[in-house]
This record gives C-alpha cells, structure tokens and sequence, in this order.
C-alpha cells in the first residue's frame, strides 16, 4: 500500500510538472508576441525579495507565480518542488542558496524577481541581488519580529538605496504579534512603520484583513483557508460593521494620514486646509509611494503565505509603491539614455559548464550578437545568446531594452560586479549618485572575506583537471568562495563564508561535476596586522643575463583601518617623486600586494596597513618586475622588523532558546570568550545576542543542541577581525604550526 501512494506521488508530480512547463512555454509566447520595442519602463518592476532565513520568501514567490498565472502549482519548500530552488542541495535541505530570477506579468505590468537566501552563509547573493534590484519585499516572521539576517539585509538595502516594502508573514501563527513587529521595526531598522493592514481574526482563525486606507475588508474564507487562496472576497467598509471596530479602523486610518502627511507637503496641506474628507486614496497612495521611494517611511503589510492568504494584495502594493526602473535610475545612476549601460550581477554556468551572465540593463538597447565594452577590464566581448530568465530556464529573444534583467551567452572575461557599456566613450558618461558606491575602484558589488578554509583533492590523480575545472566554474560563480594553492604543502586550498557553504561547494562539485573531493580539517582564516610604524630602504642590484638591474625603495609602513592597500608616494624635494612613471607605480603595487598575501606570523594576509613610498631609484633598463620584487621585498623585510599581531574573525551570534536553558547557554558562552550584547523575553522563548570569535564555535550547533535537548536554534553573521590577546595568539600559533612560539 504504501509503496502505491509513493508511485502515486510521484506521477502527480510529474504530471503537475508538465503543466507547470505548459504555462512556461504559454507565458513565453505571450511574453514573445508583445513588439519589445514599444515596452512601457513604467510598467516594469525589478524586485527582489530579502528576509531572515525561514521567513518564507520562497513560499511567497511560488504564491505570486501561481496567482499570475505562471504556474498551475504551488511548490512547497519541504514537498522539495518549487520552482525557484531548483538546485538538487535547495531541495534536499530545504533552503535557498543561490538567488534565482524569472518573470511573471500582474496586471499589466511585467515584474522581473530574485528570490534572494536567507542564510548568513550565503548573504553575498543577496548582496549581488540588491546591486540590480529597483526595489525589495523585506518578509517578517510576524511571531519574531526583526530578527538577526533581517538587518543585514537591511543594511546592505540601505548602501543600495534600495526603496522597501515590509510584509508581515505567518500570522497565523498563535505567537504573531502586530504591535510587537512594528516596535521591532522602529527600534533595530530605525524607519517609521506605515500599517496598512488591520488583521481579521488570529491564530487558525486568521482569514483576512481591513485595508486602513482605501476602508475595504478582504477576506478569504476560513473553511477553504489552506488551500489554493485564489478566491476571497473584497466589500467596502460600512456601517454594518460593529460600531467598536468601525471606530478602531478609522481611528487607525486618521493615524497613517497624519503620519503621511507628516512626511509630504502636498497631503498636509489638503490635511490642513480642507480636513481627511478631501483626501481620496489616489492622493493617499500617491503621497505613500512617494514615501516609499525616499526611504523615509516604510509601508507594513500583513498576511500568510502558507495558508494563501493576502499574496495577491502584496503582488497589488509592488505596483503601488516600488519604483520602475526609470525611477530608479533617476536616483541611482545617471548615463546616457542612447548608450547601452549594465552591470553584469551574476554568473552560472548551464548545463555544458559554459557560462551564463546576468545583466541589469540601465540604458539603452542590448541585442543578441553585439559587442559591448567591459569598463573594468577594458576590452571588448561579443555576446553571444540573449535570454529571459526564468528560474532555472531561459527564453531566448532578440533583443531587450532598457530597464530589465537578462542572461547573456559566451563573456569569458567578465565577473561579478564588472559594468558594461557600447563604447569606452559611454563608459565616461557614467556616475553613480549613491554616495557609498565608488564605481572608480572596480566593482560596484562589495565582496565580503571568507572565514573558513580547507584543503582540497581528488579521490585520484586523474581526477586533478576535472577538479581544477570545477573549482574554476564555482569561483566565477560566487566571488565569496576563493581557491588558492599552497606551494609549501603542494596542495590546493579552498576558502570559504562558513561550515555550510564549504560543504555545500563539496556536494555540487560531487553532484554537478562528477568528482568525489576530499576536504581537510576546516580551519579558520585569520589575518595579521602591524601594530607600530616601520620604514625600510631596499636596494636591488643583480646582473641578469647580461642586463643590470638596479633599483633603490623606501617605503613607510603604519597602522590603519580599512585601508585601500595601495601605496600613498610622498612627494618631496629630495625624492622627486612628483615626476613618477605610472607604470613604475603600477609595478610597485603590484609587488606590495603579492608581499601582503603573506604575513610573517602564519602567513595569513596582512590587512588595515597603510604604505607610504618615500623614495625610488630606478637604475636604465631596469624591468618592471624588477620594480614589483623590489618592493615586494622591501614589504616583507620591513614586516619582519615590525611587531606584529593576529587578527581573529568575530561573529555576532544570535541565540533563540526555549525558557529554562537560558542559564546553560550563558555558562556554556562565558566559556567561549563571549560578550553578551543582549536578552530579550519574547513570549515562551528568549532571545540571546552575543559576539563570539570564530574559533570558539567550531562544531557549535551539535553542542548547543547537547546543553539544550535539541530545542535551540542559532544564527551567526561576521562581524570583523579583532586583535588577539599574546595568550590567545601564542595557543593559536601551537595549534596552526604544532610548535610554540619562542
């Protein structure tokens, strides 16, 4: 019998499968048949969707593919069947890992959107998403509130200037609690909270919702809660209500329009002069996406994605409130409208290892076959396909405008971040108006530092290429996992964001390319720093084949802080450095940065160091790589004679425990060189905030379930790297090197 039901499931799925790819190709041919040349930018909205992990973001986006029409299924995260983490390791661990972008229409609009992960391992795609996006849905757990990831992703919105939307998921939870998430809001994101949603009913009997502002009741019907949520009802408000909740809801109403009109001239002056009977909802949703689009106030909404209620009314306030890429561009980037501008966010490979890069179109027209310029690399490429993405799908067209997301064919040069243009001519005519984007140093997208690394091989020698090949693909794919080979010990060594991503990396090389891998020990990457000033003079004098090779280097070292890593030359009238060839400058970076990869210490990387070049002498005919040693050589001497320190990374941990193991886990943390930011009571659970260094939580999530019987759970974020005290750094050495220090 059970056997049976299995084979059962198993038809019913493939058979929802080909109607889900039914609708694909359905979409696709009318997605074709509209003239792209005449596309309205107004009816276009980049989104993503950014939350703490477990919130329900790929629950919400498989609601808004069915209720458009894309899918004839919803896919639910533990059935492993959703259209959006279609990776084998997404369906097995019931988690997003890679952000997935597809297209759906709602309404006459076109709405292209990235499912972002949750996971704090994993929060580089975020980041690379927000680079691209217009504007964000940011899901709360309405039981937790503003949780840990929630203000990452905040503030990595925040550095985009990215407009928002909150949506208050899972209230129909018993513990879900409105007030609670609003306080949360103006408390850790620092923004005023616009409510626009009264809920009706609570817990099981949650079943719908009054909309404050245009006083209409939505509700679906609480016998059919659960099921596909496509039918509810929507009535205006009336006096057949009860009086009492007749008067909370306009009560409630004259509270978001004093508040709006607080924050937009045009609505407190009809406020002021005229009274509430003047404003119309057009006026009001005028004034709240003006709001929205400023960031100076964030409309709430509310509903439950699992249970299919209210989905529909959050596809409607995208629309509403967050911006189209014309308004977006007015306040992000500014270019030629004639030229092609685009930042290429994302590279995959398919499923012959070639890669796919996705682009977000800024300006101008991209077609299939045209050769565009790469800023950061300065050269050309030809593309080669150009794609709709459609989750793990591609719909090939001729061409795109202006204000979309597209996949690309055949770059082999470009890599995250890099910006391209028609012509190095338009790449001039560029400027990013947020002022914590330096587009001049490279890459607009910040590539966070791994913490963890390991060795890698093989499971035999015939195996190395495909291996290498691999690690190759997977680098270019996400810029946070870094590969590097070690002479000293003949091995290659692999560098990662946390526990979960490197093992994550091992299962896809295993099952996308076919190679069984061995992983070393998992070790923490620790970095070096100086801790007092030092200058060294260096002379280089050598006899190569019959050239003579001369040169002559002082360079200054100090301490500071998120430094560039790039050589300050100290002009005075000694030196004459003010007449420095730039490809002598060039040359000593060069040689300053391969020296810094190193630290005397345990080799780890130098960082926060300032260089200055004080003097250079350059004997006639002396090479460029001559140059680089020389100051390569003059780094690593003057670090020698430095005193010198290790640099941990720190990790700010977040505890949620259920009453009565609180006080084990506060022991077990003060073990752990732990400094305790915080503890919240939130119903039957607290909630504990500490700063932890990395080294001390190795193998942490089997131990806090041993202390707690299985009942805790945790997430933890990087913080920064922090000094060591010598007793700490004198058991670290003993521990890396097997020898203590003397």
């Amino acid at each position: 019998m059970y056997q049976l039901l299995k084979t059962y499931n198993v038809v019913l799925k493939v058979h929802s499968k080909l109607f889900q790819n039914l609708y694909k190709q359905n979409f696709q041919i009318r997605w074709n048949s509209k003239n792209v040349k005449t596309e309205d930018i107004k009816k276009i909205r980049n989104i993503g969707i950014i939350a703490h992990i477990d919130a329900g973001k790929t629950t919400t986006t498989e609601r808004m593919l069915f209720y458009s029409g894309f899918t004839n299924m919803m896919g639910e995260v533990h059935d492993g069947d959703t259209v959006m983490d279609y990776m084998v390791q997404e369906r097995e661990r019931g988690i997003t890992i890679t952000s997935a972008a597809i297209t759906f229409n709602w309404k006459n609009h076109k709405i292209n959107l990235i499912d972002t992960p949750g996971h704090v391992d994993f929060t580089f795609e975020v980041e690379r998403s927000l680079s691209a996006l217009d504007g964000a849905i940011v899901i709360l757990d309405a039981s937790a509130g503003v949780e840990v990831q929630t203000l990452k992703v905040w503030e990595q919105a925040n550095r985009y200037g990215v407009p928002c939307i909150i949506y208050l998921n899972k209230l129909d939870k018993p513990a879900a609690d409105i007030e609670m998430c609003l306080q949360s809001i103006k408390n850790k994101l620092k923004i005023k909270p616009l409510k626009l949603h009264i809920p009706i009913g609570s817990a099981k009997k949650f079943s719908g919702m009054y909309d404050i502002l245009t006083l209409k009741k939505h509700e679906w019907d609480l016998q059919n809660i659960g099921k596909d949520g496509r039918n509810f009802t929507t009535q205006n408000l009336d006096n057949e209500l009860e009086n009492s909740s007749l008067k909370f809801i306009n009560k409630e109403r004259e509270k978001i329009i004093e508040d709006i009109a607080d924050l937009d001239d045009i609505i407190a002056d009809k406020y002021l002069t005229q009274g509430t009977s003047a404003l119309n909802v057009a006026d009001l949703q005028a004034a709240l996406r003006n709001i929205t689009l400023k960031r100076t106030a964030i409309p709430v909404l509310c509903g439950s994605s699992y249970k299919n209620v209210a989905v529909q009314l959050l596809m409607d306030a995208v629309i509403n409130y967050l911006p189209d890429p014309s308004e977006r561009n007015r306040d992000f980037v500014q270019c030629d409208s004639n030229e092609l501008c685009a930042l290429a966010f994302k590279i995959i490979h398919n499923k012959n290892k070639e890669p796919l890069t996705f682009l977000r179109l800024y300006s101008g027209t991209i077609k299939s076959g045209q050769k565009i310029y790469n800023k950061n690399r300065e050269n050309y490429e030809k593309i080669g396909k150009l794609m709709i993405p459609l989750a793990d799908d591609f719909k090939e067209v001729p061409l795109s405008l202006a204000g979309n997301i597209v996949a690309v064919t055949n770059l082999k040069d470009v890599i995250t971040g890099d910006l391209l243009f028609s012509s190095p001519s338009a790449a001039t005519k560029v400027s990013f108006k947020n002022k914590a984007i330096d587009s001049s140093i490279g890459s607009l997208i910040q590539v966070p530092n791994p913490v963890f690394f390991c060795t890698i091989e093989p499971s035999s020698v015939g195996f190395q290429k495909r291996l290498d090949f691999a690690l190759q693909c997977l680098q270019r794919e996400d810029p946070t996992f870094q590969v590097e080979f070690d002479e000293a010990i003949g091995q290659t060594i692999i560098l990662g964001m946390g526990e979960l991503h490197i093992d994550i990396i091992k299962e896809r090389i295993r099952v996308e390319y076919g190679i069984e891998a061995y992983l070393g020990p998992l070790q923490v990457a620790y970095r070096e720093t100086l801790s007092k000033t030092v200058e060294n003079t260096h002379i280089l004098d050598k006899n190569i084949s019959g050239s003579k090779h001369f040169v002559k280097v002082s360079l200054k070292l100090y301490p500071q802080e998120q430094s560039k890593m790039k050589v300050n030359v100290i002009v005075t009238k000694e030196n004459d450095l003010g007449k420095i060839r730039t490809d002598y400058l060039k040359a000593i970076n060069s040689g300053v940065k391969s020296s810094l990869n190193n630290g005397p210490i345990l080799n780890f990387p130098v960082i926060d160091i300032g260089i200055d070049l004080l003097w250079l002498q350059v004997g006639k005919g002396t090479s460029l790589a001559m140059i680089s040693a020389a100051a390569a050589q003059c780094i690593t001497a003057a670090l020698r004679q430095s005193e010198m320190h290790l640099l941990e990374p720190v990790m700010n941990l977040s505890i949620v425990v259920n009453k009565g193991y609180a006080g084990r886990v506060l022991n077990d943390l003060s073990q752990k060189r732990s400094q305790i930011l915080n503890m919240e009571m939130r119903e039957d659970v607290e909630i504990i905030e500490a700063r932890t260094p990395l080294s001390e939580l190795k193998g942490y999530s089997t131990e806090l379930r041993a202390i707690t019987s299985g009942t805790c759970s945790f997430t933890l974020e990087f913080e920064s790297y922090q000094k060591m005290d010598q007793n700490e750094q004198a058991r670290t050495i003993e521990e890396v090197t097997g020898f203590a220090p003397r």
